[in-house]
């Protein structure tokens, strides 16, 4: 076998306006560069406290078991569902969206069985129709997608949900992946029992170290399981005493990435949590404005919109992966297409982390007005400028 001549890397240099990853400020950037030490030195472990610490605070939770799962968001999704997850026990989720279906899918491998409460792609599950679902299936788990990255929907009536759950015995699971540390979200006052996250979206973070926290009832179920967790790497109860006062040795952590996370979680606080939520909402509805001027529109309606991820309906004929591949070679910026029921019919376009700037969504409306324009799409690019530029200065 030859010798590959590989040269240096010299990745493109993107604006990440898609679905996830975002931006990552310098600061973050120069995180990773520090010098390693072992995954049981007294410096890291200082480290893993300073997460935990700012973890709680972006979650909003008093919880003791908040951590980084080793892994990217799909593993903390799954650590939550495995461990919660025993065999025989009847899960109620969401139909409404892609990532819901993956949570069901997940709950399956875990031995469980999922029951559907249904609603539109592009609809926030009715509380109405979640209590109908637990009076007739009974189930002993609730999990619900809080920020639907296919859609562009942000679940309202968290509270309520989680009460309806909690009438009934069952605990609750919450996926905040793509709202964590950008969509308000309170897990101690919304009594949400689990709730996972990822640290490349709002939290601005490279993929790999992901949020996780469990409140005490949760972890009595964890510890009470009459099975064994099917996943040795993802196994709280281990994970606990890596995290917890014992320190014990249970993997090698990605180090590295602990590193990015604690700095990333360092510039939200010192942002404040409350002020980030704001300019969120500020700067992805300064975008939604611009996109709505120039006659487009978006899938979720008002009440429902998702700051940090815009889906943005396309115009009849306008092929998505023509309008995809211009933004990126014309202008080197990353957006996605649909998925699932949505595919070929939206583009989702991020707003989120250290990408959720003025400028920003200022080049991405004129980006995406010239993309659409190209298609042949009637757009009024000026106008979707203009109000941008309005928007941002209110």
């Amino acid at each position: 076998m030859e010798r590959p001549d590989v040269g240096e890397l010299d990745p493109p240099d993107r604006l990440l306006m898609g679905p996830g990853p975002s931006e990552v400020h310098p600061r973050v950037r120069r995180a990773m560069a520090t010098p390693l030490v072992g995954h049981l030195d007294p410096g890291f472990l200082e480290v893993m406290d300073d997460i935990q610490a700012l973890l709680r605070y972006v979650f909003r939770t008093d919880n003791e078991l908040t951590l980084a799962v080793s892994g990217t968001g799909s593993a903390a999704m799954e650590a939550a569902v495995t461990n919660l997850v025993e065999p025989g026990e009847t899960v109620l989720v969401p139909g409404n969206g892609y990532f819901g279906e993956r949570l069901g899918r997940m709950v399956g491998r875990a031995g469980g069985e999922t029951v559907t409460v249904e609603a539109p792609w592009g609809e926030p599950l009715d509380p109405a129709d979640v209590a109908a679902a637990f009076d007739r299936h009974e189930p002993d788990l609730l999990g619900f997608v809080h920020g639907e990255t296919s859609t562009g929907t942000l679940q309202t009536d968290v509270a309520e949900l989680t009460s309806i759950a909690h009438d009934h015995d069952a605990l609750v699971i919450a996926d905040v992946v793509t709202t964590l540390g950008g969509v308000e979200f309170r897990a101690d006052e919304w009594d949400v029992d689990a709730a996972y996250s990822a640290a490349q979206k709002s939290l601005s973070g490279p993929p790999g170290a992901s949020p996780l926290t469990v409140n005490d009832r949760a972890m009595a179920k964890i510890r009470d399981r009459e099975t064994p967790v099917r996943s040795w790497y993802l196994d709280l109860a281990g994970l606990a005493e890596y995290w917890g006062e014992e320190r014990a040795y249970h993997h090698t952590a990605p180090i590295s990435t602990y590193y990015a996370l604690r700095e990333a979680l360092r510039i939200a606080a010192e942002e404040g949590i409350e002020e980030r939520w704001d300019r969120h909402r500020r700067i992805s509805g300064a975008f939604t404005a611009g996109v709505e001027a120039m006659g487009l529109s978006l899938n979720p309606e008002p009440e429902a919109w998702l700051p940090t991820l815009n889906a943005v309906v396309l115009p009849d004929g306008v092929d998505d992966g023509a309008v995809i591949e211009f933004l990126l070679e014309e202008h080197d910026i990353e957006v996605a297409g649909g998925l699932g029921a949505l595919a070929g019919d939206v583009l989702r376009i991020g707003c989120m982390g250290h990408s959720a700037q003025p400028r920003n969504v200022i080049d991405l409306v004129r980006a995406l007005g010239d993309g659409l324009e190209a298609q042949g799409a009637a757009v009024d690019v000026d106008a979707g400028l203009a109000a941008c530029r309005e928007a941002l200065r209110q």
